[in-house]
């Protein structure tokens, strides 16, 4: 006797992609995947699929859907408000479990959390964006905050913003980081002069510059590693 027909329908399939997912891991997946496993939330009946791959075409990249704008996830036909919704609370939920792994130990000593918290930060931003991070005594991540958002290839900075901002908060020491659009981490010459002005105004008052992280979509640049600090 045999047992009951397969489901061939949406809701088979969504229990085979979650079976998979779960004795797999995530490496079973492609990115179209990904998305339609978190679309379900979203959309509780039929196929995300076609949906799942509309938005990598449309984005390019699992990471470009991810971070891509509200207002044009909205856009994406069959989308919606939910979709978007559930799209944008995974982005955010990555970026808090990235910022609280990066406030648990000395930023030194967890390099590679305090760059990956970065990336989930800058690296898809369309136009510049130039973050401070604020360590105290210990090396321990105080606050990181904007400050200033520009164009495409320029951020206004100004050092005694900076440094009155660091005195403001107690800190010990400053990690400056912003994103190149481009995807092109290399420093422009504009970047290596305005780091020299705020470790300048910076030294003065005792507040140490430990380096300058530029993110870009191809990876990302280390003043200090570069030798430029």
């Amino acid at each position: 006797m045999s047992g009951p027909p397969a489901d061939n329908g949406p809701s088979g399939h969504r229990q085979r992609l979650r079976e998979r997912f779960l004795e797999r891991g995530s490496t079973a997946l492609a990115d179209y995947e990904i998305l339609e496993m978190l679309l379900f939330a979203a959309k509780t009946r039929g196929d995300t699929k076609p949906l799942a791959k509309a938005l990598i075409r449309e984005f390019g990249s699992l990471g470009g859907v991810l971070n891509a704008p509200t207002e044009q996830l909205q856009k994406v036909p069959h989308m919606g408000t939910s979709g978007a919704a559930t799209v944008k609370v995974v982005t955010e939920a990555a970026q808090r479990l990235a910022r609280e792994e990066a406030h648990e130990r000395p930023v030194i000593s967890s390099w590679d959390k305090l760059l990956t918290y970065c990336h989930l930060q800058l690296a898809h931003e369309k136009v510049e964006n130039f973050h401070l991070l604020f360590l105290d005594r210990k090396n321990k991540l105080i606050a990181d905050e904007r400050q200033q958002r520009g164009t495409v290839d320029h951020t206004p900075v100004y050092p005694r913003e900076v440094v009155k901002r660091a005195l403001e908060l107690g800190a010990s020491a400053l990690i400056l980081v912003h994103n190149h659009p481009s995807g092109d981490p290399t420093p422009s010459q504009a970047d290596i002069e305005m780091t020299k002005q705020i470790r300048t105004a910076a030294s003065h008052l005792g507040i140490e510059v430990h380096d300058h992280i530029i993110i870009g979509r191809q990876g990302h640049s280390s003043f200090r590693s570069l030798g430029l600090l």
